[in-house]
C-alpha cells in the first residue's frame, strides 16, 4: 500500500480527534498548531434586559488566524438554561475547538477563566429561581433601572493577585480535569449556539479589526451590551466599528471557506467589572 503526504495528514488530524477523551465534539477542520492568544482583560457592559445571560468573549479561528469574538448578554433558548462556554484544547500537538452549549447545568469548559462568573469552574454569576434569572451583582454587571431580580454574595469571588489569561487547555495550558459534576452535565441532554450567536461570531469574523494579527491581542471591540448592539474596548468604553477590508474580501470567498471561518459551537458601563479570578 502506497502511503503519501496527502493520505498521512487527513490520517493524523482523524487520530487527534478520536484520542481526545473530553467527550465534547470538536469542530470539522479547527485543528491548528498555533496557540490562541491570551485573554484579554476587559470591563463588562452591564446587562441591558432582564433574563439575558452573559456569554464570555473568546478566540475563534478563520482563514486569517484567530480573531475575537465580543463577549455579549443574549437571550437564552429557554428559561432554565445555562451556558457552558466553547474552549480551546490542545492534544497531540494540535489546538481543537471545543464548542460551547446550553444546558441546565454547566458543564466543562477546559478550567478556562473567562471571568464574570466563570472562573474555571462552573458558574457564579447568577441562578435561575422560579423560572426567573438573578443576578449576583457581586460578579455581574447589570442596569439596575431594568434589572431587578438581584443578589449579593460576595463568598464566591476568589481575590487573588494572579490573573490566569491563558485561553487553552492541555499541555503548556491550564491542565484542569472535569470533575464528577462536570461530566454528569456532559451527558445530559444540550442546545446548541443559537442561530444570532452564530451570528454574532460571523459578523466577528467579518471584521478585519478583530484578528489578532491585527490587533496583537487587544481587540478593538471586545465586548458588547447585546447581539446588534453597542460596542465597548476593553476600557469599558463605547467605541464605532471600524471600516475593515474583509467583508468584500469574504463575499469573494467559496461557500466552504466561509464554513471553515466559524468553529461551533451588547454610555460607559454603570460599575465597570473587570474579569477576575472567580
Amino acid at each position: 500500500m502506497k502511503i503519501t503526504l496527502k493520505n498521512i495528514i487527513p490520517l493524523a488530524l482523524s487520530l487527534f480527534l478520536i484520542s481526545n477523551a473530553k467527550s465534547q465534539v470538536i469542530s470539522a477542520g479547527v485543528s491548528i498548531t498555533i496557540a490562541p492568544p491570551a485573554m484579554p482583560v476587559y470591563a463588562q457592559p452591564p446587562c441591558p434586559i432582564d433574563g439575558y445571560l452573559w456569554t464570555p468573549g473568546y478566540w475563534a479561528y478563520g482563514p486569517d488566524g484567530y480573531y475575537w469574538v465580543p463577549g455579549v448578554w443574549v437571550s437564552p433558548p429557554r428559561p432554565g438554561f445555562l451556558w457552558t462556554p466553547g474552549y480551546w484544547g490542545f492534544v497531540g500537538g494540535y489546538y481543537g475547538w471545543h464548542p460551547g452549549y446550553w444546558g441546565m447545568h454547566i458543564g466543562y469548559y477546559g478550567g478556562i477563566n473567562y471571568g464574570f462568573g466563570y472562573g474555571g469552574i462552573g458558574f457564579v454569576g447568577g441562578m435561575w429561581m422560579g423560572g426567573v434569572f438573578r443576578y449576583n451583582t457581586a460578579v455581574v454587571n447589570v442596569n439596575t433601572t431594568v434589572v431587578h431580580n438581584t443578589y449579593v454574595n460576595k463568598t464566591v469571588i476568589n481575590n487573588t493577585t494572579v490573573i490566569n489569561r491563558t485561553s487553552f487547555n492541555g499541555p503548556g495550558g491550564v491542565t484542569a480535569q472535569p470533575n464528577a459534576q462536570e461530566q454528569a452535565a456532559m451527558r445530559e441532554q444540550h442546545v446548541e449556539a443559537t442561530s444570532a450567536q452564530l451570528d454574532h461570531q460571523h459578523t466577528a469574523g467579518m471584521d478585519h479589526n478583530q484578528l489578532a494579527s491585527v490587533n496583537h491581542g487587544a481587540p478593538h471591540t471586545v465586548a458588547m451590551n447585546q447581539i446588534g448592539g453597542d460596542r465597548f474596548n476593553g476600557n469599558g468604553h463605547p467605541v464605532q466599528m471600524r471600516p475593515n477590508n474583509r467583508n468584500n474580501e469574504n463575499m469573494q470567498m467559496r461557500p466552504n471557506q466561509r464554513q471553515m471561518s466559524n468553529p461551533r459551537p451588547n454610555t460607559a458601563p454603570r460599575g465597570e467589572r473587570r474579569r477576575r479570578e472567580w
